[in-house]
């Protein structure tokens, strides 16, 4: 099975999220290295980064992902937003970098309506220059897939095999698949023969090794809706087979799977509860 855990606060300090993981019995923790809806946060201290670093040496928790803040746009046709896009993906590899974090998740962004191409074309250019201005950088970029509403980007996985296909360094790119997301973007994942094509299909367009994060999310919204409203695992529309078959999976055994469910840490501990009895069960439900 993969690593279980979930996206933490770090109120009180970057170091407090591994209490906070402990306590659910997290293998993985996804975080924000820095307040996710300002452009212009403080530095990390050398005391916060030490702190950190202490503590996830230290801790039973075996990997932890960066996800980027919520303002980033690296496709947006408007200048000034993707230059501050683009700083601010700067510092979010800077910032995972000296914490010791290899992975930072990002959105595609929105073409605006500007079109996809255009949009396409402006996430390579961005992506391409963040990696050149930082060649040393060991953080790997994932992509997350989207629900696909609006003009935002990565709903298709065909869109990635484009970005992919133009960046310089493609062993540096990777993905972050977001069941919630894929399920309201129409893919199909609600019967074990539905997810053997689906993952089948994936594995040709981008190759399954790019998978490198899991989001475990079940949907409010149906397939095919475009809605992003993520539920508890096995309460909303999704049903539990691909929970089920991406935990006994060999392929993806050692990748972080992180909850981004609502409800809170006693949110987080029933739906660990309820992928932990498929582990032992060995089996899903469909949706109804």
């Amino acid at each position: 099975m993969g690593l279980l855990g979930a996206h933490i606060s770090t109120a009180g300090g970057l170091d407090q999220a591994f209490d906070r993981g402990e306590r659910l019995g997290c293998e993985a923790i996804q975080i924000f290295t820095r307040n996710q809806r300002r452009w212009n946060p403080p530095p990390l201290s050398e005391k916060a980064v030490a702190a950190f670093r202490l503590r996830y040496e230290k801790s039973p928790v075996r990997s932890v992902v960066s996800h980027g803040s919520y303002l980033l746009n690296l496709a947006s046709p408007d200048r000034d937003r993707r230059t501050k896009s683009f700083s601010t993906l700067l510092d979010e590899i800077d910032r995972a970098g000296r914490l010791g974090i290899s992975c930072f998740v990002c959105h595609p962004g929105s073409h605006r309506g500007a079109g996809e191409s255009a949009g396409l074309d402006s996430l390579a250019e961005t992506l391409n220059r963040a990696l050149s201005e930082r060649p040393d950088s060991p953080v790997r970029l994932l992509l997350e897939n989207t629900a696909g509403s609006g003009h935002h980007l990565g709903a298709q996985f065909e869109q990635f095999r484009y970005v992919i296909d133009r960046i310089e360094d493609p062993s540096r790119i990777g993905i972050c698949f977001d069941t919630a997301h894929a399920f309201a973007a129409g893919a199909a994942l609600s019967t074990p023969g539905e997810i053997r094509d689906t993952f089948g299909a994936l594995d040709a367009v981008v190759g399954l090794e790019r998978i490198r994060v899991f989001h475990l999310n079940d949907s409010k919204a149906g397939s095919g809706t475009r809605v992003d409203r993520h539920e508890n695992i096995g309460k909303g529309r999704l049903g539990t087979e691909i929970f089920s078959f991406l935990l006994h999976s060999e392929v993806f055994k050692d990748r972080p799977m992180l909850l981004e469910t609502p409800g809170g840490e006693e949110g987080y501990r029933e739906d660990l509860a309820a992928l932990r009895s498929l582990i032992h069960g060995g089996g899903g439900r469909s949706r109804s």
